[in-house]
Parts: C-alpha cells; structure tokens; sequence
C-alpha cells in the first residue's frame, strides 16, 4: 500500500474506505488504547496490520503512513481509542478478484473514563471464519452479541459447538487456576494484550511469583474448576463474573497482579 501523497485527502480516504466497508464489507482494522500519545505493543498492531493487509489484498500498508494517519487522530495528552480499517475502495461485487490498491482509514472515540463492571457472558457455538484475521465482518458476532444482551448478558463467549471455548466476539479469555493463567487454546485471534502478557509472563514480576501461564483445552465443563476469569481486549483486563451458570470473583489476587502488570507495561510514542 503506497504512502499518501502530497494530494492525499485523509478525509476523502476515510469516507471512500468506510463506504467500502459498508457496501463490501471486505477489510481488516486494529484497535489500540493511545495515552498521552504512546501505545502498548504499538510493533505488534503494525505487524497485524501488514499481515492481514497481506492475506486479505497482498499488499502492507506503509508503516509510517499509518502511523501519520494515528497521529492525527490522537491528542498529545488524554485517551483515546484509535481504530484502523484497511479496504479497498474500488472493490466491489463485480470486481473483488482484481487487483487491490488498499486505504486506511483512522477513527477514534473517547477511551472508557473508568474501569467498566465484570462482565456476564453466555456460551454461544460460532467459530469466526478465518480467526486468525481481525477481518470487519462482525456481523454474526454482534448479532449473537445483541440477542445475548436482550436476555440480559453483557456479551457471549465463542465456542466450537462441541464445548471446546474459543475467544469472546471482540476478546480473548483466560482462566486463573492456582498460580497458572490458563488461555483457551484453539483457533482465535490472538490478541494484542494477550500477547502482551503472555511475553511479560515469561519473566514475571515479583507481584507473581510462581505464576505461569499456558495455552490449554478448556471445554465448558472445565469452567467450575477455575478460580476466576476475565477478558482481554485494547483496552486492557476486565474480569469474568459469570460464564452461564458459573460464577467467578470480580476481584482475584492473580487478576490484580496482571491488571499491575498490564498498566507497567511499556509503551512506545507514535513516531513523528
């Protein structure tokens, strides 16, 4: 994907890029927490980017260009969530085999002012297609996602139909048994934060001594042998109130040493 150009309207890209999204519906997007003007794992959403950007069109974005286009969009001071969606305009229905000039357009919303409550989630069976993808096509998540809030649950959490747990509609979910985090193994997105705190985790602090942390099976019967649970998103850990009928603490001493863990993590200023 070329650089803009000196005639490049960032505007006119964004409405071409969202309307193509909207028609076509084929693309891809990163979402990152940006505070005071740095980001957690910044490497690792521009490495998304380019690999999804590869799979989907066979092209990478221009890195600095991306990194133009958050800049723009992020105060210097503050927190805002900043998404990236990669699509080709000129791709339609007639013309989705030619060859792909990609866009990116950057957007960005306030970030959550406070921790938000521990979430309620219900079991759903959906495998996303291409998981390995953050592709746009949130269509069956949120359409599960919608008729579990009218029932009165904050979200679902994917599984494989058979009882294998896989990823929620918008995060990755770990488990806490004794001084181990367990994350559901299986074929998800793997996760920006996850990844995050699964590299920290390697060498853990001194707030987690002993704890490991591994990719397991978790199947749905597994979920009461647990101690707690939560989710992880751009926005960092929110614990797991309920999966079903299964219960979890809000608060855990584990889950609090990753929340620590998370929030010391380094971050990397947006490049000029």
């Amino acid at each position: 994907m070329a650089a803009p150009s000196a005639g490049h309207t960032p505007g006119t890209d964004d409405d071409r890029v969202l309307r193509a999204l909207a028609t076509t519906g084929y693309g891809h997007f990163t979402t990152m927490l940006v505070t005071d003007g740095r980001v957690r794992g910044l490497d690792l959403h521009l490495d998304r980017l380019a690999r999804d950007s590869r799979a989907l069109f066979g092209t990478v974005p221009d890195r600095d260009a991306v990194c133009g286009r958050i800049r723009a969009v992020a105060p210097g001071d503050g927190a805002v969530v900043v998404r990236v969606s990669v699509a080709d305009p000129a791709l339609g229905l007639a013309t989705i085999g030619a060859p792909a000039d990609p866009r990116i357009a950057v957007t960005a919303r306030p970030a959550p002012q406070a921790a938000p409550p521990p979430l309620r989630v219900r079991t759903v069976g959906h495998q996303r297609y291409l998981p390995e993808v953050k592709s746009v096509g949130l269509f069956p998540t949120m359409h599960l996602r919608r008729l579990a809030s009218r029932d009165g649950f904050d979200d679902v959490l994917l599984t494989d139909g058979r009882g294998t747990v896989l990823e929620g509609s918008t995060w990755n979910v770990g488990f806490v048994a004794g001084n181990r985090v367990v994350w559901a193994a299986g074929p998800v997105l793997a996760g920006v934060t996850r990844t995050l705190l699964r590299d920290a985790l390697r060498e853990p602090p001194a707030e987690l001594p002993g704890v490991d942390d591994r990719e397991e099976t978790v199947r749905t019967a597994d979920l009461p042998r647990f101690e707690a649970a939560f989710a992880t998103n751009a926005t960092g850990i929110r614990p797991i109130a309920a999966i079903d009928d299964t219960p979890f603490p809000g608060t855990h001493p584990v889950l609090t040493a990753l929340t620590h863990l998370y929030t010391a993590l380094p971050t990397t200023p947006i490049p000029a």
